[in-house]
């Protein structure tokens, strides 16, 4: 092939800032063309892109906002997030023609990647490439790095974690249950309750949404109230868990979903309680941990061999479907970690 031949490249096109709720109509499919060669004097890579993550984070990056730890998308330019891709054309030194990488891409058949050096080069490939989205990926590192590191844990503590099903959550769970600690979690549907009671093993689960009280439901479950408790979702939640803490708690705040949509975030009312009960509160960013990279993957590559853990995926197919798939992650409409497929090669 010719160094200048382009080809088509089928693009999701962030649209303009998002200040209320996330809508596929922020979103729109588009055709553009690439060349399939690095340019001269790039150390870049060009890849073809095979799965797309889906992550509640991205919406911030929909917003005009200065002081976060994630840049604003460009409106005009195509969407970026975690995927999986095949190395077409390289002139870094680190990678190759034909490498499988995850890592940072953009949401589209083809990217130029200018930076590749945050990019893993995936060396396993007896497990589906997909789980490189997840729990082989970014998620992955988040549960490891915000369970193991952040809270610190010790065999036989309580532990709760919102949003259990979803990428993170579900990984936390089975790490706590691998440990050896009483593990409770809350999901939005009564499937996803069973899926953590009786496919994910889980001590206990709730649906949030059934429950008028909070502080009683947590109550029920932890009598002696909660040792560790994994945030993922923010506002009311976060509220009722403060009161429910026991002496010297921890909490890694990884997410708050539940404010992400909002246009005024709700507030905390109850955070005495972490001077009362001398609680240690600390949000995390999974960029931090990446030097545990290998370590998770030589851990998670035991379990899922010895059958300790299982990871439940929520497949999408078609780059197209990739907005509509997002904008679920915050009703709740996937089971597990939402991946958008864009290539099966």
């Amino acid at each position: 092939m010719a160094e200048t031949e382009e080809v088509s490249n089928k693009q999701i096109i962030f649209r303009d800032y998002v200040s209320g709720p996330l809508k596929e109509t922020d979103m729109v499919a588009r055709i553009g063309t690439i060349g399939l060669k690095v340019p001269e004097g790039s150390t870049g890579v060009v890849v073809k892109n095979l799965y797309l993550s889906c992550d509640p984070y991205m919406v911030n990056r929909m917003r005009k906002s200065e002081g976060s730890y994630s840049q604003s998308y460009t409106p005009g330019s195509p969407i970026a997030g975690y995927g999986v891709a095949r190395v077409l054309d390289s002139r870094h030194p680190k990678f190759k023609k034909g490498d499988l990488v995850w890592g940072t891409t953009g949401w589209e058949e083809y990217s130029l990647i200018d930076a590749p050096e945050t990019l893993f080069k995936i060396e396993n490939t007896d497990v589906p490439l997909s789980y490189y989205t997840g729990i082989l990926g970014m998620p992955g590192m988040t549960a490891y790095a915000g369970f193991y590191e952040v809270c610190s844990p010790k065999k036989g503590e309580y532990v709760f974690i919102s949003a259990a099903s979803g990428a993170v959550g579900q990984l936390v769970g089975q790490f706590a249950k691998i440990l050896g600690c009483f593990v409770v979690g809350t999901a939005g549907t009564k499937e996803k309750v069973d899926l953590l009671k009786n496919k994910l093993g889980f001590d206990g689960a709730f649906n949030y949404k059934e429950e008028s009280d909070l502080v009683a439901a947590l109550k029920r479950y932890f009598p002696d109230g909660i040792d560790i408790y994994f945030e993922n979702v923010g506002g009311k939640m976060l509220d009722a868990v403060l009161v429910n803490m026991r002496p010297h708690g921890r909490i890694a705040v990884c997410g708050m979903i539940s404010q992400y949509n909002l246009s005024q975030h709700e507030g905390v009312h109850n955070l005495f309680n972490v001077i009362a009960k001398r609680i240690r509160m600390e949000g995390f960013v999974v960029f931090e941990y990446h030097h545990l990279y290998q370590k998770l993957l030589d851990t998670i590559l035991l379990h899922i061999k010895e059958g300790k853990i299982v990871y439940l995926e929520d497949i999408v197919e078609g780059l197209e479907n990739g907005p509509a798939a997002l904008v679920g992650l915050f009703s709740g409409r996937n089971v597990g970690k939402q991946v958008v497929v864009v290539a099966r090669e």
